[in-house]
């Protein structure tokens, strides 16, 4: 039987969400042909099975070479999210509704109503090719704010700039989304001093700067725009949720969403909070395809709920929300 996603949404203590995720869980192994072929293969017994960590976590790499759906006909889509990078992951989905409600609650649970800001974005990377999850959610949030002063900017920094200047000075509540390297090159046109503006990184360089740790390119990007904090989307294709960081590259997660850290040398053992690893995820909105990915990025657990990301593997893509480790 295949789980409530309104009961997905209501989630609010540990215990909901471990129950919700056995049975979704049972639900993809029995309904996704990619996901139940991979737990068969590595000899698991699904019987024995009583915490989340002896759930299988499929690699992420695998939405580069399969159509990971669950229960879904293939014909049924209602949109396709691809990758940047040589070799695309595809993620198939096939109810684009349950994307929209994710990232809509995702963002209230942590910013508010998004009616109350002013949405601009800076993502030209992701608006010069088709199938950005990110640019669907931008673009979302944008209509959904309802203020006709709001939009993307591709490479026009001037206009971006007089608008976040006039947004200042009326005390407007605006919310900045934008590329990494966009951003660094927005600052270097102008220095701003905001106090009414959140500047949201989505990580990423995508070939046009060296990539760099975080630390230091908020501690940039803090002195541009003059602000004490840079906030952080943490998302990717293969997801429908986000975590987001109001600051020091801590992110948090909305509750149906966890972040476990395995082990770089067992990817079957799992490690304790402040100890570096890969990053695993449980997405249970992700109902029709998986909820269950292990990343390519490395990361580490702060709390039940915060965590850290740290880079990716060296063996990985650059991808669009990580930064390397020097």
């Amino acid at each position: 039987m295949k789980p409530s996603i309104d009961k997905i949404f209501k989630i609010k203590t540990l215990a909901e969400f471990k129950l919700m995720a056995f049975a979704v869980f049972d639900y993809q192994y029995n309904n996704n042909e990619v996901y139940r072929e991979y737990i068969i293969s590595l000899k698991v017994n699904t019987n024995n099975i009583k915490e989340l960590d002896q759930i299988p976590f499929l690699p992420i790499e695998f939405f580069k070479t399969h159509s990971v759906i669950s229960d879904v006909n293939e014909n049924d889509r209602s949109a396709l999210f691809t990758s940047s990078g040589d070799i695309k992951s595809k993620h198939y989905v096939s109810d684009v509704s349950i994307y929209e409600n994710s990232y809509r609650k995702g963002f209230e649970y942590f910013y508010g109503n998004i009616k109350d800001y002013i949405v601009l974005a800076l993502l030209p990377s992701y608006l010069e090719r088709s199938g950005s999850s990110l640019i669907y959610m931008a673009e979302d949030l944008i209509k959904r704010s309802k203020n006709s002063l709001e939009g993307f900017y591709l490479n026009n920094y001037n206009e971006l700039i007089i608008r976040l200047n006039e947004l200042e000075q009326q005390g407007q509540k605006t919310l900045l989304l934008g590329v990494s390297y966009a951003l660094l090159d927005l600052i270097e046109k102008e220095k701003f001093q905001l106090n009414h503006t959140i500047v949201m990184e989505t990580g990423g360089m995508k070939g046009k700067r060296s990539e760099m740790v975080r630390e230091e390119l908020h501690g940039i990007l803090c002195k541009g725009f003059g602000l004490k904090q840079i906030h952080s989307e943490y998302g990717m294709t293969e997801l429908l949720s986000q975590a987001y960081s109001t600051g020091a590259g801590i992110f948090n997660s909305p509750p149906w969403l966890k972040i476990m850290i395995r082990d770089m040398n067992d990817p079957f053992s799992f490690l304790p909070n402040n100890k570096t690893g890969g990053i695993n995820i449980i997405d249970l909105a992700n109902i029709n395809s998986c909820s269950f990915i292990a990343t390519q990025d490395l990361g580490k657990t702060i709390s039940k709920k915060s965590f850290e990301v740290l880079g990716r593997f060296d063996n990985s893509d650059i991808r669009g929300c990580n930064l390397l480790v020097e």
